[in-house]
């Protein structure tokens, strides 16, 4: 590797990304010693950094709402905090409705949002076409808006949680891989990686997409399951308006201004779950025959460039997050299903919290990874 690799570690959080540098920082600004992350590429280089960038609290899940609100908060003071602009616009985010079981669905949600703070609304279809003035309005019904909601730019977040971290002792690993986990009696003894063994009592596992083979390495089951999700950013558009982050709620269609012109994605429900980062066209005509439906102006606009990226999806699109019971401190925060970088900084209290055996902000118990063996999925509905 040409490095020196640390013999010890109180705790090793494995992932680069949001989640594991947010929680990197925490520990160490919590007076925890030797923390050390490791990531296989550079930091941010997996999910993060092909994240679409969304930023909102407009959830059904209760503690998922929770866990957004006091993320946008973080977001919002994140330059004079962290020292790195993340480029934060809150244009609201924009849900359109085009069923009747959708409306009173989102009816509820406002109502739970509300509850928490959240200044969501319900409005009429003349008011979003306001808020979005590319769209056409055929077919819709209603629409929720809450003004608080935008998107950031996710690779300057990690800047500014992995400099941060460092500042404050922490010492992360870009390039490193780990290759597995040692146990003795039950409990975490080591860390091992491409470069050598790390002794630690803490293992956090915040692998994103790669957290199922991590969990295995322990013996826990973290049920992650890795699914493409491709993003298109248009050329130039001439005279472009203030839009809200819009999402056509029955296709997933959604798109928000990105410089000049608009970044825009659209899951498919026939791709196949597997590591599959190339571009593919397979969902170009589902994705055209949305846009043609619910913005048809934007159908002679080119595409400058693309990517894809990896969703880390459970069975019930809501994370995992918790501490193994049979394996002694294995901890794991993953399987966010699109929203782990908006709950990131959430996230990294939450299991700064757990690490360190106090009560964290909002009970998170509900995401315990054996839930599924009980029967006991939560599933989140505002998912895209």
């Amino acid at each position: 590797m040409g490095r020196d690799l640390p013999r010890r570690a109180a705790v090793v959080v494995i992932g680069g990304g949001v989640m594991g540098v947010a929680i990197a920082y925490e520990l160490a600004a919590a007076g925890v010693r030797d923390v050390v992350l490791l990531d296989k590429g550079p930091l941010g280089s997996g999910s993060t950094c092909k994240a679409a960038g969304g930023v909102r609290a407009q959830f059904s899940d209760r503690v998922n709402i929770e866990l957004a609100v006091r993320s946008l908060e973080t977001f919002e003071h994140f330059a004079e905090r962290f020292g790195q602009e993340i480029d934060l616009h809150r244009p609201g985010y924009l849900f359109l409705l085009d069923a009747p079981e959708a409306v009173a669905e989102f009816e509820r949600n406002v109502a739970v949002q509300n509850d928490l703070g959240v200044p969501s609304r319900m409005i009429s279809v003349r008011e979003a076409a306001a808020l979005s003035p590319l769209i056409s309005t055929d077919g819709l019904l209603a629409a929720a808006f809450s003004p608080s909601d935008g998107h950031c730019t996710p690779e300057s977040v990690v800047l500014g949680y992995a400099g941060a971290a460092r500042r404050l002792g922490a010492r992360l690993l870009p390039g490193c891989a780990a290759t597995g986990i040692e146990l003795a009696d039950g409990a975490v003894a080591a860390v091992l990686t491409e470069g050598g063994r790390i002794e630690t009592e803490t293992v956090i596992c915040a692998a994103g997409a790669w957290s199922r083979e991590v969990g295995a390495w322990a013996g826990v089951d973290l049920p992650v399951t890795p699914l493409r999700r491709q993003i298109l950013v248009t050329e130039p558009v001439p005279d472009l308006p203030p839009t809200a982050f819009t999402i056509d709620f029955g296709t997933t269609f959604y798109f928000h201004r990105e410089g000049p012109g608009l970044l825009l994605g659209m899951s498919d429900p026939d791709e196949t779950p597997g590591f599959k980062l190339d571009r593919s066209d397979a969902w170009l005509p589902r994705l055209g025959e949305a846009m043609a439906r619910r913005a048809p102006a934007l159908m002679e606009t080119g595409v400058a460039t693309g990517w894809a990226g990896l969703y880390e999806v459970t069975p019930d699109h809501n994370a995992l997050i918790g501490a193994a019971p049979g394996v002694e401190r294995f901890l794991y925060a993953t399987g966010f299903s699109g929203h782990g970088f908006l709950m990131g900084p959430a996230v990294g209290e939450v299991v700064r919290d757990l690490y360190l055996g106090r009560e964290p902000f909002t009970d998170v118990s509900g995401f315990d990874a054996r839930r599924f063996a009980r029967s006991a999925a939560r599933p989140e509905l505002n998912i895209v």
